[in-house]
């Protein structure tokens, strides 16, 4: 249940990860809203956070990664951990709500179309802790339990994200495909591509702090792109692999230590899934973007380099890592041929 509290003028804001990226963003938007506070900036969770945060109302908390090629345990120490303290530190300096950015990762393999409220992965058993969507549905985690202790809690589920002005730090995991040569395909299945430009996420966050909303949003452009139509934008063909094979390909490619990124970067492949903003819709915002104008800024922001990608396989990611793989093999066996 979303629950709309008595707001003015005079409430203070907060934004950790106000230096850099989505936060300084969120920062600078809400700093020009005519007849309003000014937001406090923070750089970030830090042991002095609780005195940082006493007079405030609302902690918009930022300074989270949705970096793909960062090392798990350096992820999740900001990510987890960070999110973990400003939950404390909220608790203790009476902050009265937290405003939280995930992932709509976090509702996993669902029948179309996933609503705000569709059920959330539950834990370890279900999410790969060594991947981003890991470290989100454990902040989904603790958003909840800080909710049952009396903190109001929203959350943000943007689709996968693409930075544009940002950096490509924050695009998510299905644009990294666009570093090889090949977009890859699970036999059967016909990949569909939902975008989040961060401008959007940038906006639906100022609506909800500045509605004090709570509860769950998922954010996205509308619809989505069949893989066939970016193949078709992106001058890129499939390479189509059985779904068996596929997984344990991408578990052994792991294992043996050829890329650090998990098989559930294969989920979007394997079970397409598209979010309807429902929540958000509700309060007026509308994406700006669509999916084919965010995934052409992406391109005309940052070209994809196939003989670069090629060259930096360990950290392009398990999609690109089994095209590779895959072509390689298939070369062999046609020499042998």
């Amino acid at each position: 249940m979303r629950v709309r509290s008595e707001r003015t003028s005079y409430e203070q804001i907060a934004v950790t990860g106000a230096d850099e990226g989505i936060g300084a963003a969120v920062h600078d938007r809400l700093a020009q809203r005519p007849g309003h506070r000014p937001p406090r900036g923070l750089a970030g969770a830090e042991p002095a956070l609780v005195e940082q945060l006493v007079g405030v109302d609302t902690l918009v908390h930022l300074d989270v990664t949705w970096d793909v090629t960062l090392p798990a345990a350096q992820r999740q120490a900001r990510t987890v951990r960070g999110t973990a303290l400003a939950i404390e530190a909220s608790l203790a300096a009476g902050v009265r709500r937290v405003v939280i950015v995930t992932s709509a990762d976090v509702y996993g393999q669902q029948p179309l179309p996933v609503l705000d409220d569709t059920p959330l992965l539950g834990g370890a058993d279900d999410a790969d802790d060594a991947a981003v969507v890991g470290d989100h549905v454990e902040v989904e985690r603790l958003a909840a339990h800080a909710a049952r202790s009396g903190l109001a809690v929203a959350v943000l589920r943007p689709a996968t994200l693409v930075a544009g002005r940002l950096g490509a730090g924050y695009d998510g995991q299905l644009l990294r495909q666009l570093a090889g040569p090949r977009l890859l395909a699970v036999r059967g299945v016909e990949p569909l591509w939902q975008l989040c430009h961060t401008d959007d996420l940038v906006e639906a966050l100022e609506r909800v702090v500045t509605d004090g909303r709570t509860g769950g949003f998922a954010v996205a452009c509308d619809g989505a792109l069949t893989q066939t139509v970016v193949e078709a934008l992106t001058g890129r063909r499939r390479l189509e692999l059985p779904a068996v094979v596929a997984l344990s390909l991408a578990e052994r490619l792991r294992r043996v230590g050829v890329t650090t990124s998990s098989p559930r970067e294969l989920d979007h492949l394997l079970v397409p899934r598209v979010v309807l903003c429902d929540g958000l819709r509700a309060v007026g915002w509308e994406p700006r973007w669509t999916n084919e104008q965010a995934l052409l800024a992406h391109l005309a922001e940052r070209p994809a380099d196939g003989a670069a990608g090629r060259a930096a396989v360990g950290a392009a990611g398990t999609t690109v890592a089994l095209v590779g793989t895959a072509a390689l093999v298939r070369r062999r066996r046609g020499r042998r041929g």
